[in-house]
Formats: structure tokens, sequence, C-alpha cells
């Protein structure tokens, strides 16, 4: 399969931090291709830098084999680009916003008006078309945003974070939307810390950290990497979590993870135990336990895998490069 986006030793850094450090990546034609990791891990830097947004100090990167430094104006007519914040003009109406974006990329009247009422019908929004997008909720907006970046039918969406901040249903939507773009043949990069959603549209997953892909594969294959079941222990008494947590890692030989908020400790059933173990030792250390299950490994067992820290700790990028990951 060919692929739509190729990149090599991609590098970009704000001051001393770097955002992308020797970044390596290669998205296949038609499909969905996850970049997963906490924030300021560099996803929306990459998606920056290979939406011509920002330039790299070094590497190589392409779409459709066309290079982002050397005819930025090229890729530039070829991709769609959802951002995190819905990027409209609330003082517009829905169907003046993306009759807008049409005529920015060279469009017809007419087919602006064809295009914008297809996608407005589309997106369930042609009952609000023309009500001024300031009174449209946070999902009709973000569907708004997504609609506008498939006015010029491109080949390659971006979608950086789409449901952030969205209520369920809302994300809901937007997921049916990336199913049926993928159907048509839209090639979708995702960047998500939604580990659920990874798992839900991506083909395949890359995940981030500090700059640089530490793994690679279909979900199906990071999870397979895991391997084991892991235990989930539900404590009556939050002072007992740092308790749990020792004889678990006394147990498995494995550094089990802490909730306080949930006063949970997760660890992997290695060889060293079976859950019948477990239950007998902590009762037997007098740990008084709400509740346990043994559940599959997930994407948040991967990436603390190959990272060793969740997915929601934040890295010194953020702070330190904001005006990248922005």
């Amino acid at each position: 399969m060919p692929a739509a986006i190729e990149v090599a030793g991609l590098c970009k850094s704000f001051g001393p931090v770097a955002a992308l450090d020797h970044l390596d990546l290669t998205v296949p034609e038609g499909t969905v291709h996850g970049l997963l990791g906490p924030n300021g891990a560099g996803k929306t830097t990459a998606v920056r830098v290979l939406s011509t947004l920002l330039r790299p100090d070094d590497g190589m990167a392409e779409v459709f084999g066309v290079d982002v430094r050397v005819d930025p104006w090229r890729v530039r007519s070829t991709i769609g680009l959802t951002g995190q914040y819905a990027a409209i003009d609330e003082l517009l109406t829905g169907r003046e916003n993306l009759h807008m974006i049409g005529r920015l990329f060279r469009l017809s009247k007419p087919d602006c008006r064809a295009r914008a009422g297809e996608l407005l019908k589309r997106f369930d929004l042609g009952q609000a078309a023309d009500r001024q997008a300031k009174t449209y909720s946070g999902g009709m907006r973000r569907r708004l945003d997504l609609a506008a970046s498939l006015m010029a039918r491109p080949r390659l969406i971006f979608l950086d974070e789409p449901t952030t901040g969205l209520d369920p249903r809302s994300r809901l939507d937007v997921w049916r939307i990336v199913g049926e773009l993928v159907t048509e043949g839209t090639t979708v990069l995702l960047t998500t810390q939604y580990l659920e959603e990874a798992d839900h549209l991506a083909d395949s997953l890359s995940v981030i950290d500090r700059g640089k892909v530490i793994v690679s594969g279909t979900p199906d294959e990071l999870k397979a990497q895991v391997g084991h079941d892991w235990a989930d222990v539900a404590l009556i008494d939050g002072a007992a979590v740092e308790k749990t947590r020792e004889i678990l890692r006394r147990k498995l030989g494995t550094e089990p993870v802490v909730d306080l908020e949930t006063m949970r400790v997760h660890a992997p059933l290695s060889d060293g135990g079976t859950l019948a173990d477990l239950l007998h030792l902590l009762r037997g250390s007098g740990v008084a336990i709400r509740d346990v299950a043994v559940r599959r490994p997930t994407l948040d067992d991967v990436f603390l895998a190959v990272t060793g820290h969740p997915a929601e700790r934040k890295t010194d990028e953020q702070d330190a490069g904001k005006d990248g990951e922005r």
C-alpha cells in the first residue's frame, strides 16, 4: 500500500526543548493511523510540521511524496486539518463559514454552495445552517470545524485530538464520521490521549513519548506485547493503597499502578501468582478489599509498559514548548 505520510529523522526544537527527536513514521494511504501519547509528547508538533504550519529543524517529511519544506503549497492542496479547538468564525452562520473556506480554496461560488449544502446535511447541521456559529453547542462547532476541513475534498485529513471536551454522544458522532471518511478512501492521521478512541478508530498506532516513536503496530499487536492479564484491586481504605502496592510489587516482581482518587491498585498477573494467591496474601496482611477483577491488557497498559509512566503524565515540553504544541 503506498504511503500517504513518510517521515524519517524529523526534529523540531523550541529553545532547549526537543519537541520532535528524530521522529520516524509511515502512514499507508486509506487508513487511520493514531498518534498516541500524553500532553507534550510531540503529537501536535508533528501534525503542524506535516501540515506545513511549522518548518522542521532537520529530517525528512513527505505527504503523498511531496516534501513539506520544498513544496508546501502543493501539500496544502491535498490535506485538511481539524485542530484541538474549533477554528470557526462565530459571527458567521454555519453555511457562511463553509462558503468562506471554499472560496479560500478557490472553489467557484456554485461549487461552494453545493459542497456546503452536502456537508451541512451529512454532519446533521442542516437545520442550524443559517444560525450564527456562536449559538452552536460544542459538539455542533466540532462538526462544523470538521466539515470545513473537508470542503476541498482532501486526500489526507489531520485530526488533532478532535474529541477533546466533547460529551460522549458528540464523541460518538465524530467517530462515526471518521469511519465514513476512511470508507470513502480518505487517509486520517489522528492524535489522541483517549486510548479507547485509538483502539476504536485506528488501523495502526504509534506511541510517542518525548518527541519520538517508541513502539508501533496495530492495537491488537501492541496489546499482545503486554501479554498477561491485569489484576485490579479496589480498596475500602485509602490508607491501605501504599501497603497494597508494596505487597503486589514484592509478590509479582513488577511495579503496580496506583490510582489514589479511586483507591485502586493495578498490577500485571505475571508468573508470580494467580488472583487467588493475591487475595489470600492481601487478606492475610489485613488489607480490606472492596472489589477485585481480572482484565485483559488495554492500550493504557501498553503505554505504561513501553514508557514506564501512565499516559496522562505531562512532560517538560508542555511547559517549555507551548508554542509548538498549541
